[in-house]
């Protein structure tokens, strides 16, 4: 069968995803195109197998030239009736799904019958969360697949934790499929530019019929340059002016929300700790895999503060928190994250070389008077484990290794 794959087993989505197996609600895995949805799809389906006798399955895949026939929801219902034994209980299980028009049509007709469990993936977040929103509120959950974490990265790569594996993680990322890649500069990086190549033509060019690409193109690098400092359309707008090149706060609005939706960056706004008020203008650019971004940029050892902070909130993201940036007057803290009515505070820094860095990062967390937990986190061994005034100092390599 088509998607008889070997794969290396990914638990952390595998237990988030089991409480809706066999439910009436369609699974909807979104994730950035090459993160490795579609072989979740095969887990899952061997996790039925397991379960259940000779269970019906369907599967189609968009890219998949076989099924480059199904265009929209109507060829789509005519290929599941026809491929349908019309058992008492069908998985359905569709892979990169926004490329079938009216898909949203189909997937309630198929809820409609009640015998369809329906798992499928999706490369666009807002196209899916739009119209799943419209045609299936309340039927449907949305569970998010993230490229690898570090503990993730050493299991597929058979890696111990080490400075080493961590300076891998920093250069090439989290893609799956670098398990079948050489880790050397041009090996991956070569492999990467056709990834990139491949998110910014179809998942956005294509998708959103842009037609400035070399703008587009600038603005992806200055996003890399500028990761986890603030930017403002405006502020992008202004300094293309400077180069002698109008283009408008809107425009510029308009392409990263395009690289947004394609999962290749992610928008961190700023919120007041204390009146939980949002600020309209200034946020922080995250890159949803490093290695991607490093392919853009070259990986440069003085990033490595902005490759730290981006790495930390790729796994406060894996581990299912929502995150602000937080400000307290001119006091700013990294990463204020909520999951479940429950807080952390995350401040990241290189090193914590002198006083003064002590105590501003340290002092930053020391001003919010609740009890949640507050964490620094740095490459420097000499705090390491350490505790200072109820705040933990922890090693990224630590903090990184598991789910918070």
């Amino acid at each position: 069968m088509t998607y008889k794959r070997k794969y290396i087993k990914r638990p952390v989505y595998l237990d988030r995803i089991r409480p809706y197996v066999d439910k009436d609600i369609i699974k909807v895995l979104v994730g950035q195109r090459r993160v490795g949805k579609s072989f979740m799809l095969f887990q899952i389906i061997d996790e039925i197998k397991a379960i259940h006798q000779n269970p019906e399955i369907i599967y189609l895949s968009k890219e998949l030239v076989e099924f480059e026939f199904i265009h929209d929801h109507i060829d789509l219902l005519n290929y599941i009736n026809k491929e349908s034994k019309g058992n008492e209980k069908i998985y359905l299980f569709i892979d990169e799904i926004q490329d079938i028009i009216g898909f949203e049509k189909a997937l309630r007709s198929l809820q409609a019958k009640g015998n369809y469990d329906i798992y499928c993936t999706g490369s666009n977040a807002k196209l899916l969360s739009g119209e799943l929103a419209t045609f299936l509120s309340g039927r449907y959950i949305e569970l998010k697949i993230f490229s690898l974490s570090y503990f993730e990265f050493l299991l597929f790569h058979k890696l111990d934790k080490s400075g080493d594996s961590l300076l891998k993680y920093f250069k090439y990322g989290g893609l799956p499929y670098l398990v079948n890649l050489e880790l050397t500069d041009p090996i991956i990086y070569d492999y990467l530019k056709n990834i990139y190549d491949a998110i910014l033509f179809k998942d956005v060019v294509k998708r959103f019929s842009v037609r400035n690409i070399t703008f587009l193109e600038n603005l992806v690098r200055y996003v890399a340059d500028n990761t986890g400092s603030l930017v403002s359309s405006k502020k992008i707008s202004d300094f293309l002016k400077s180069q002698k090149i109008k283009i408008s706060p809107q425009l510029v609005l308009d392409y990263l929300g395009y690289l947004e939706s394609a999962i290749f960056i992610f928008k961190v706004r700023r919120a007041e700790i204390t009146r939980k008020k949002i600020f309209e203008i200034g946020e922080k650019y995250y890159f949803e895999d490093l290695g991607l971004r490093n392919s853009i940029t070259g990986y440069k050892a003085n990033d490595i503060n902005k490759i730290l902070e981006n790495v930390v909130y790729h796994h406060l993201k894996i581990s299912d928190y929502s995150i602000n940036v937080g400000r307290m007057g001119e006091k700013e803290i990294d990463f204020v994250c909520e999951r479940s009515g429950q807080k952390i505070y995350v401040q990241v820094a290189y090193l914590l070389k002198d006083e003064p860095t002590i105590e501003r990062e340290f002092g930053n967390l020391l001003a919010i008077k609740d009890n949640y937990p507050k964490y620094v986190v740095s490459m420097d061994d000499a705090l390491s484990d350490t505790d200072y005034n109820g705040i933990k100092q922890i090693h990224v390599i630590d903090f990184i290794s598991e789910l918070r």
